[in-house]
């Protein structure tokens, strides 16, 4: 068995180089498990009568921005992104063991990080650009959380989890304990499984939480961040339970099955908003502010009468 491993993982090395991407490898790994239990699932709703979130163009559409996700995510972090985590480990300040002892404390400060990403993700516009692939799915089921941007690298999700680097996690570690929570989220994205016992709902993302987080509902936008625990969003403000029914999707709906389009139609959005008219300050703030912001009405004005004169 240690052989049969041992020539595994030199082959993972001579195809991913000497640095692995262990998410990603870990991801792939558990693609037959994410597929047959996405089976199960569409089974169950449909002997309950309840299949009407199973589209057979969304879920060839999750599937393929999934394929695109895994691939691009291999080669950018092959290429650059690996190197770069690689840095900021070696300006590490301690060493710190991952053992028995130190690896739940460590998974909760992994959480934490996840959770700032999230946020982030919804509220600067420059994160959402990516992010928002995955909320523009306007039906629930396990695909969903196959459907991801190919650009999460280019827009920095990593440098979330260099507090981890830098107080010794080596980033093979890093990427191993983040596949864990992504794995666990999977299985969060479905209308199959109502409510969890309660004090699993009080600690855990659940089912019911997760749906909320996917609403486009005015009262559930930019709630329940949490990737496996649901406890810093009731710290921090940012929990809601799932009351009314959920409608699914984002505030700007884009009704497209292109990949091409799903994955670059915010992106576009963001370069016309910056590219008008106006005082640069205001151009370039539509970079980091939230995405529904907008310049204030007299500077509109302002630029639009310079247009003018133009």
């Amino acid at each position: 068995m240690q052989e049969l491993f041992n020539e595994a993982l030199t082959l993972l090395h001579g195809i991913l180089g000497e640095h692995i991407d262990w998410k990603q490898v870990i991801l792939i790994g558990l693609a037959p498990l994410f597929i047959g239990t996405f089976l199960v699932e569409w089974a169950v709703m449909r002997w309950r009568g309840r299949d009407e979130q199973f589209r057979i163009k969304d879920i060839f559409t999750n599937l393929n921005l999934g394929l695109v996700y895994q691939v691009f995510e291999l080669v950018v972090h092959a290429l650059i992104f690996m190197a770069a985590m690689y840095w900021v480990y070696d300006q590490r300040f301690f060493d710190v063991p991952v053992n028995i002892y130190t690896i739940v404390p460590l998974f909760i400060l992994l959480e934490f990080c996840y959770y700032c990403f999230h946020r982030t993700s919804h509220r600067v516009r420059w994160f959402w650009c990516a992010h928002v692939v995955h909320h523009s799915g306007e039906h629930m089921n396990l695909t969903t959380a196959m459907r991801q941007s190919m650009l999460y690298s280019l827009t920095g999700y990593w440098l979330f989890f260099t507090p981890l680097m830098l107080i010794g996690v080596a980033p093979e570690i890093v990427l191993a304990m983040y596949a864990v929570d992504l794995a666990y989220q999977y299985f969060v994205h479905t209308e199959s499984v109502r409510k969890l016992p309660r004090w699993f709902e009080y600690v855990f993302v659940t089912p019911s939480h997760h749906r909320v987080h996917h609403a486009r509902n005015p009262q559930y936008i930019d709630k329940n961040y949490g990737g496996m625990l649901i406890l810093f969003d009731r710290w921090f403000g940012t929990f809601a339970p799932e009351e009314e029914k959920v409608e699914y999707g984002i505030v700007r709906q884009v009704h497209s099955n292109n990949i091409l389009t799903l994955n670059f139609h915010e992106f576009i959005d963001m370069i016309k908003d910056v590219a008008k008219p106006g005082p640069v300050t205001q151009r370039l703030k539509h970079i980091w502010a939230p995405p529904e912001w907008e310049r204030p009405s007299s500077l509109k004005g302002q630029a639009n009468g310079r247009a003018g004169d133009l």
